[in-house]
């Protein structure tokens, strides 16, 4: 049976462990990201794997979990050699890029081959025998028991504790999912400051808004009293004038209405 067929089968079996541990890893998600954008590898497969080879401690090596950073040793487990590391990224690194199964130069990460580079990670041993991984599936209903205690050899009825990392990356993904996913945070739309006209600066005396507020809100009155001394008859037609353009100003002008209050 195929892992991507065990994928879309697989149902917790230690649903409590798994979330409570795709907790802790989400919590260290930027120190997974720092070592993915120098390896290309997802920052959640390489989390998994962290967690499976040294159940999540930063002091062990992403080869064999060896707790070896900073102490200026190198591995003694396979792959022998490898080290002395300053720092659990440093050696992240290396493992990732250097070490079998290469997953640095790994360029296909769908979703099947992610779980087949993961099954290799941890060796070919079950698939071999025709069986699930514990590697990958330990804490789902596609494994039961049986696992390698030690190099070679196969204890049939040992039940493996460790947590697969296909169930982490279940919760970490969702069962449908091919790629970790992440929030997406939707920023607030800003105004257009091209999209508001600028008011234009040359206005001609007709369309005038400061000629007509100021008319409409006492400088007819003003008028009104600079040609009380004219002829009644010229004093009658520029009156009517005057109210005939307030009442036009009124009736076009938005500006001029609700300077008025009239909406």
């Amino acid at each position: 049976m195929k892992n991507i067929d065990r994928w879309n089968a697989a149902k917790f079996t230690r649903s409590t462990q798994i979330e409570a541990r795709a907790a802790k890893i989400r919590a260290n998600k930027a120190r997974y990201e720092a070592v993915a954008s120098k390896t290309g590898v997802p920052w959640d497969v390489i989390a998994v794997i962290h967690y499976r080879e040294s159940s999540g401690s930063f002091a062990g090596v992403l080869h064999n979990g060896q707790k070896i950073i900073g102490t200026g040793r190198k591995t003694t487990l396979v792959p022998k050699g490898r080290g002395p590391f300053a720092s659990w990224e440093h050696a992240a690194i290396d493992a990732l890029m250097n070490c079998h199964p290469y997953a640095g130069k790994n360029k296909d990460w769908s979703l099947a081959a992610t779980l087949d580079l993961l099954e290799r990670y941890n060796g070919l041993g079950y698939r071999n025998k025709g069986l699930p991984s514990p590697y990958l599936w330990a804490g789902t209903n596609q494994y039961v028991k049986g696992k390698y205690v030690a190099d070679g050899k196969y204890d049939p009825n040992h039940v493996d504790q460790q947590l697969g990392v296909a169930a982490l990356l279940i919760a970490l993904r969702g069962q449908g999912a091919e790629k970790p996913l992440d929030p997406v945070t939707v920023p607030e739309p800003k105004p257009d400051p091209a999209a508001t006209p600028a008011e234009p600066k040359d206005e001609s005396l007709l369309t005038s808004k400061r000629l007509w507020t100021w008319l409409t809100t006492g400088g007819i009155g003003t008028v009104f009293a600079g040609i009380g001394a004219l002829d009644p008859m010229l004093q009658l037609l520029l009156g009517a004038a005057l109210v005939g353009l307030s009442i036009y100003a009124i009736v076009a002008m938005p500006q001029v209405r609700r300077k008025l209050g009239l909406g």
